[in-house]
């Protein structure tokens, strides 16, 4: 790989941070390529990806960026998931690949400018996701007009109960 190669590759490595929500940076010695395939189609699912740079280059790239704090754990073969909507599901992705080929070993993150440990990752990926969370949000907000109306409803009900008691008293 020449100068100008090697610039263009620290230039795009350094855009995609920019836009990172979520960066996780992991081992995958002993991965095959085909199960690396599988991460990268899974990730892509979840709006993220994965890519294998070398860790000069990587260190270069996050230099000026929120992600400056991964460059520590850039040794060994590296490869970086970055998350660019929601962290939660590249979480779920990546924790759940790492569970399913243990050649995956998660070394660190960063979630908005924060460091995470590969517990934390391990963390949020328990969390519920987006849609999940969202459709939570809706059955809260509906059920509060379905009780008011519900309260509402009772006063009449129960004054027709009252005109029909009146009405069955004074036929008898």
């Amino acid at each position: 790989m020449n100068r100008d190669e090697k610039a263009s590759k620290v230039s795009e490595l350094n855009e995609t941070f920019g836009k990172a929500k979520f960066a996780v940076v992991a081992d995958y010695r002993g991965l095959k390529v085909t199960e690396l395939e599988k991460l990268r189609r899974e990730l892509k699912k979840n709006e993220a990806q994965i890519r294998v740079a070398k860790n000069t280059l990587l260190r270069l790239a996050v230099k000026g960026t929120g992600y400056e704090a991964l460059s520590s754990h850039f040794t060994g073969t590296t490869a970086v998931a970055v998350s660019f909507a929601d962290p939660v599901a590249s979480a779920k992705a990546l924790v759940g690949f790492a569970k399913e080929y243990e050649a995956l070993s998660i070394r660190s993150a960063v979630l908005e400018g924060k460091a995470q440990s590969p517990d934390d990752v391990v963390a949020l990926s328990k969390l519920p996701g987006k849609p999940e969370l969202q459709a939570k949000l809706l059955g809260t907000l509906a059920a509060v007009p379905t009780g008011f109306v519900r309260v509402l409803s009772g006063v009449p009900r129960n004054f027709v109960y009252v005109l029909q008691a009146i009405k069955e008293q004074k036929e008898n």
